[in-house]
């Protein structure tokens, strides 16, 4: 393999540090999922499962409102800084609900760790840090963190939940946010900004929300979490009504974890050697469908449970991973702040709807039309998803530089930016380099050598 085929140790140090920072913030909502309820019934006000199913969406909720505020901010004020003070908030409201001594104060301290929303800034920082040709590596880094998480609080929430109860759990959140700041300020490097943050301002979120790519990917990342969260209000119920042990369902979880992660990685390597991006995309979404079809079918069966299930995280992990990829590729150099910032909103109002409507269909219709209606829409997700684009080849070019100042070198930038076929410039005035990722198709490098020279 090539240099250029490989992660440099400084994508890598991104890479992992950044999947870090969100696989916490999916801990927050995934480690309580096993053992809330029961702590909620005996707290005042917790007998109300209404309330208790307000506590438990209030953070995918204030997470999915947050996110564009919080994207738009790290394209004006710094990608690091906004992280900081959303890991602040997360913690702030992870010891409010520690210290709760009610239901009504532990869904204010689930509202305020949802409001530290720093999803959009960490999946736009993992763009400002990764050449174009190793950002899907990177991102499939954080969806096998995401898969990891849920895994492992599937299995860790009953055992914490054991040890040191629910406050103690949220208290430990609570702390580990705090110690990801320390992850943020020393792990992962300082990006260089491509544009200066001004021109942001002028940018309008009604053209991010018009884009007919983005909005492919923006639908498909709703259903795909709103299916995530509808099928695991039901299929906890499908393993214990098959045989199963509430507090052995690690014992599905885990191997089934495992085994996704392992599938979902040759085709993720396939698409990006090959380019096939686009066939791959949609045949995962295919895959996700037969996964719904057979939890309908086999969810009497425990054997066939954990088939079903493997089917569907081997599909999930590969679209967790390819969409926001995809999302950093088409969004605006100077905007995939606010871009992944719409994209996160979706992401999470997807998971609030998806365990809101999940619970209801399951009350009112029963269990096999939650798989039913997942089905349906993962089907016109497919049908969506067919006249998406294939992405533009992409290829990067370096070129050596003049000595120049900062403020020469940022216009520079602004310049080569808005050069024929150019995504994106970083003008690196010490290191006397320009560095280009270019759209090979439309790139004219007479153009960009006549702006250097």
């Amino acid at each position: 393999m090539s240099d250029a085929q490989r992660m440099t140790p400084l994508e890598l140090r991104a890479s992992f540090g950044l999947a870090s920072i969100f696989g916490l913030r999916m801990l927050g909502m995934f480690i309580i999922l096993p053992v809330f309820a029961l702590y909620a019934e005996r707290l005042p006000g917790g007998h109300d499962h209404t309330l208790v199913g307000i506590a438990l969406g209030a953070y995918g909720l204030t997470q999915a409102l947050l996110q564009v505020p919080f994207g738009s901010l790290s394209d004006r004020w710094g990608r690091k800084r906004t992280i900081y003070l959303g890991l602040a908030i997360f913690a702030c409201g992870s010891f409010i609900a520690a210290f709760a001594q009610d239901i009504y104060l532990v869904i204010l301290g689930r509202i305020v760790q949802g409001a530290g929303a720093v999803s959009a800034a960490v999946i736009a920082l993992t763009a400002d840090l990764t050449r174009e040709s190793q950002r899907t590596k990177a991102m499939a880094v954080i969806g096998i963190t995401i898969g990891v998480t849920f895994g492992l609080s599937m299995i860790a929430g009953p055992v914490l939940g054991r040890s040191i109860g629910v406050p103690g759990i949220f208290a430990m959140t609570g702390v580990l946010a705090l110690a990801a700041v320390a992850v943020v300020r020393w792990l992962v490097p300082d990006p260089v900004a491509t544009l200066p943050h001004a021109a942001t301002d002028r940018l309008r979120f009604a053209e991010i929300l018009r884009h007919p790519e983005l909005v492919r990917l923006n639908l498909g990342i709703f259903i795909l979490h709103g299916v995530l969260m509808a099928l695991f209000v039901v299929v906890p119920f499908s393993l214990r009504d098959a045989g199963l042990d509430s507090a052995a369902h690690w014992k599905v979880y885990l191997p089934v974890m495992v085994g996704s992660v392992l599938l979902m990685l040759p085709p993720m390597v396939a698409s990006e050697r090959r380019g096939q991006h686009k066939p791959m995309f949609l045949l995962a979404v295919a895959v996700l469908l037969v996964a719904q079809v057979l939890l309908g079918l086999l969810s009497d069966s425990l054997t066939g449970l954990a088939v079903a299930l493997l089917v569907f995280f081997t599909a999930f992990n590969y679209l967790e991973a390819s969409l926001p990829a995809l999302v950093s590729r088409l969004a605006p150099p100077q905007a995939k702040g606010a871009a992944a910032g719409v994209y996160s909103s979706v992401q999470f109002f997807g998971a609030f709807v998806g365990a809101t409507a999940g619970g209801a269909i399951s009350q009112h219709l029963g269990a096999p039309a939650v798989f039913v209606v997942c089905g349906i829409l993962t089907l016109s997700w497919l049908a969506a998803a067919r006249g998406m684009r294939s992405p533009d080849r992409l290829g990067t070019r370096t070129y050596p530089l003049p000595q120049m100042d900062e403020r020469h070198a940022q216009g520079l930038s602004r310049e080569l930016a808005q050069a024929p076929g150019v995504r994106e410039a970083r003008v690196l005035a010490g290191e006397r380099v320009a560095r280009l990722i270019v759209d090979i198709a439309r790139f004219d490098e007479q153009h960009v050598l006549r702006l250097i020279s």
